[in-house]
């Protein structure tokens, strides 16, 4: 049973964590994410939830606080964008190497200097190999089954490990679309009972958390870590399985939108794979064979499934943030899972700072790729000149 609801994408993941109902929620605002705490809080403040709310002072104590209570057997949650992820850099690497499944929605934003407050990845993609599940929406419905996705995921007993679930800022996060919300006691048995692994309050089983661990065997937990991130590719997909059941929704590594026959491929994330999708059917109907390949799970990533996905095709690839001297995130995945392939592939940035990429940049660029045009700079899409 689902309700279909106008919701921003802000109130979309505010309304799966209603759903959730964490045992712990630590906030602290900044734009464009505030609207998520603050819907949650209002929950809070009318008792729909059972959660305990910590204003803390800063991004980094929330994520701190959040430590702390999922440590000690609390399923925890908190939400951030930009400089407040950012802020959190030192904790998010404690939370991953601690294993604690704490799930946290992530408003993207673009990182200061200049000051912005616009939408690009450049913070979440600067945390990319904290050793945090990564999962991009396109749109408000996406946020909303991705946060409930993300929580079953991280806390599966062969994960184990941090989960963010990204949209990007004001495009989608204040924006109003229909989403269908499924009905609570649906979602209550989908998520279940948290039960957690080796809480530090079970005083019959004490564990010690956080220890100092040298030469001796801090490379072991790693290389335990890594397992881990590499065991979150298969139950990603058993749980997406499982949450589809309820949705009659796809949850793939990736979205292939009219690509089996495609002569050029833009491989691209989030909110403007909406836009490009309009720009392929405008195409399409020109004779012209392009398509989309729509990125989902970005941590980790799937090389193999990618590879065969886009082998020997001419493919562009839009990043909306940069690798300074060197290329940007999404094209050097791609690039490397297509490693030996007979694929071209061309490196595009766009929208840096929330700069509108419009249908006709991306009908200029598979335009470009269907030319054949190929060198090994990175294009910037939309730049003033």
């Amino acid at each position: 049973m689902t309700k279909t609801l106008p919701l921003t994408g802000n109130h979309a993941v505010a309304e799966a964590m209603r759903q959730i109902n964490p045992d712990v929620v630590a906030v602290y605002p900044i734009t464009p994410q505030s609207e998520i705490v603050e819907k949650f809080s209002e929950f809070v403040a009318n008792g729909l939830v059972d959660t305990g709310l910590i204003n803390a002072e800063s991004e980094h104590s929330s994520l701190s606080a959040c430590v702390g209570a999922s440590a000690a057997g609390a399923r925890a949650m908190t939400a951030t964008s930009s400089a407040g992820l950012a802020f959190m850099w030192e904790i998010l690497g404690v939370t991953s190497g601690l294993r604690l499944p704490i799930v946290m929605p992530v408003v993207n934003r673009a990182l200061s200097a200049p000051l912005n407050i616009h939408g690009d990845h450049s913070d979440s993609m600067g945390a990319r190999d904290f050793g945090w599940i990564q999962i991009y929406s396109e749109n408000p419905q996406e946020a909303y089954e991705n946060t409930l996705l993300a929580v079953k995921l991280a806390e599966h007993k062969d994960v184990l490990l941090p989960a963010m679930v990204m949209q990007d800022g004001f495009i989608t996060s204040h924006c109003v679309e229909n989403v269908k919300v499924m009905d609570d006691k649906i979602v209550k048995v989908f998520i279940g009972e948290y039960k957690p692994q080796n809480p530090l309050l079970d005083l019959k089983n004490p564990v010690t958390v956080g220890p100092l661990q040298l030469t001796d065997y801090y490379f072991e937990t790693k290389r335990q870590q890594h397992q881990a991130t590499e065991n979150a590719k298969q139950i990603y997909l058993e749980v997406g399985r499982e949450l589809g059941k309820l949705t009659g929704n796809n949850y793939g590594y990736f979205e292939k939108y009219k690509i089996d026959d495609a002569d050029a491929v833009v491989v691209t994330m989030s909110s403007t794979a909406g836009t490009t999708k309009a720009v392929v059917d405008k195409m399409r109907q020109q004779g012209k064979k392009v398509g989309l390949l729509k990125i989902k799970l970005f941590r980790p990533f799937p090389y193999k499934e990618v590879a065969d996905a886009l082998d020997g095709r001419t493919i562009g690839v839009l990043d909306r943030s940069m690798s300074f001297g060197a290329f940007p995130p999404l094209f050097t995945d791609v690039k490397n899972a297509l490693f030996g392939s007979k694929a071209k592939i061309k490196s595009y940035v766009f929208g840096l700072g929330g700069r509108d990429i419009y249908e006709s940049c991306i009908e200029n660029i598979f335009e470009h790729l269907l030319e054949g045009k190929f060198d090994d700079k990175i294009k910037f899409v939309g730049l003033r000149e």
